[in-house]
């Protein structure tokens, strides 16, 4: 019953939504621990993403679906380091993103990853000026394959990769991000409208960095 579905479903599924379909008294984790197990060496594994359920192409075989692969728009140096940022400092406002960066950031590179689904205002910080907060969406995660936040690579896995320079100063540290959705002491909730509002100013593009 559970695959029937999972293979039905065209989104993840997490444990209390399966456990309502199946009959009482059903160990719905121990039931997905023996499905996960039955699929392991199959083409299709049943993996988990964002605490939710789903089925996926083995990834050694994921090379048959190059036909099938859409060609997307590749982000910007600019977007990456944005996206970065956002995933390890979230809650993170705009003009922290800035800071952290050290350069101003235009409105566009902000736009193309909230088109992407990837990052969302969270609430607004409560600082003169109220700016919104942003994080990462469970669309995150199911695009670069994580679980949780935590699975995030850490300073070693970053160095190893040859993305963090291995002399880096005293006291430097990579941070370690939450998945509690819930809002900081220093966060309010969004206001209606908040959405549709334009984020940010239009500003200048970045020098450094093609268009």
């Amino acid at each position: 019953m559970l695959e029937a579905l999972l293979f039905a479903s065209t989104e993840p599924l997490d444990e209390p939504s399966l456990a309502k379909r199946m009959p009482e008294g059903v160990d719905v984790k121990a039931a997905l621990a023996q499905l996960q197990a039955d699929y392991a060496m199959r083409g299709v594994n049943l993996v988990r993403v964002a605490s939710k359920w789903t089925f996926r192409t083995a990834g050694d075989l994921a090379w048959l679906m190059t036909r099938e692969s859409i060609e997307t728009r590749r982000l910007s140096r600019a977007a990456i380091e944005m996206l970065a940022i956002i995933a390890y400092h979230q809650p993170v406002t705009r003009a922290e993103i800035e800071e952290i960066r050290g350069v101003v950031t235009s409105k566009g590179t902000l736009d193309v990853l909230l088109e992407t689904g990837w990052i969302r205002p969270r609430g607004r910080r409560k600082t003169p000026g109220r700016p919104l907060t942003f994080g990462t969406t469970e669309a995150f995660l199911s695009q670069f394959s994580l679980e949780a936040l935590g699975d995030l690579p850490g300073l070693d896995e970053l160095k190893g990769a040859g993305l963090l320079d291995t002399r880096l100063p005293g006291g430097f540290a990579v941070p370690s991000p939450s998945d509690d959705p819930a809002l900081r002491e220093d966060e309010e909730p969004l206001e209606p409208g908040d959405l549709e509002l334009a984020l940010a100013p239009a500003v200048e593009p970045e020098k450094s960095e093609e268009s």
